[in-house]
């Protein structure tokens, strides 16, 4: 097996190839839309939220319309995206803190964006690298978190801790687009209850392959059951 720099340089090099648009398929406009979007793609497909967004950002555009909101009337708008009661409360509140503390702008930095109601690591990463070309981590999903156990790269279950590891052997310049080209993988070849190991660009460099039988499935136990998005 190569070194792990190399592994990952190569890794990167061929997602790069076969995935030349990578980027979030969320559709939006401002930095409040992505980061909307993002918090209501929990648990829900973005498909999904796309169509809910279509009419919520014609109602709502700036933080402030989504501060004012009335709890009730934006759970039913957002209802079908699922836990649609804590997205609610955290995207009104997140949006009052914004309102108050950074005058109506989204932030663009990591400290103030995980200030915000709802919002950790993954939601921040994603509206920074998004919204504003900012390289300050790398966003962990279900699909990077699989692959990241599938292709050696972490051991790890908690997702900072994932995403530390990642930050260790990925360089910093293909941060912005690392989440992105995961994702794409992970939806098109290397999903959560089955994979095309057989046909995959990243067999050569995966030292999970040879556990999946011919038909694309785990053989035994695979850590990495989790809700495929």
């Amino acid at each position: 097996m190569q070194s792990q720099q190399k592994r990952v340089a190569e890794i990167v090099k061929i997602l790069r190839q076969n995935y030349p648009e990578s980027r979030t398929a969320l559709k939006f406009e401002t930095p409040i839309q992505i980061l909307v979007a993002t918090i209501l793609s929990a648990q829900c497909t973005d498909e999904k939220v796309n169509q809910i967004t279509a009419n919520l950002f014609k109602k709502y555009k700036t933080a402030g319309d989504f501060a004012k909101a009335n709890q009730k009337d934006f759970e039913e708008e957002i209802k079908s995206t699922g836990f649609f009661r804590n997205k609610a409360r955290n995207i009104i509140n997140a949006c009052q803190k914004i309102e108050s503390d950074f005058s109506g702008n989204i932030p663009d930095n990591m400290n103030d964006l995980v200030s915000l109601p709802g919002v950790a690591r993954k939601t921040a990463n994603i509206v920074l690298s998004t919204a504003f070309q900012k390289a300050e981590g790398i966003a962990v999903d279900t699909h990077v978190r699989r692959l990241s156990w599938r292709l050696g790269l972490s051991k790890e279950k908690d997702p900072v801790k994932i995403e530390k590891d990642l930050m260790a052997i990925v360089p910093k310049s293909d941060w912005l687009d690392f989440n992105y080209m995961l994702v794409n993988h992970g939806r098109k070849v290397c999903q959560a209850r089955k994979t095309d190991c057989i046909f995959c660009v990243l067999r050569h460099v995966c030292p999970s392959a040879e556990k999946f039988s011919s038909t694309g499935h785990r053989k035994g136990k695979d850590n990495s059951e989790c809700k495929q998005k």
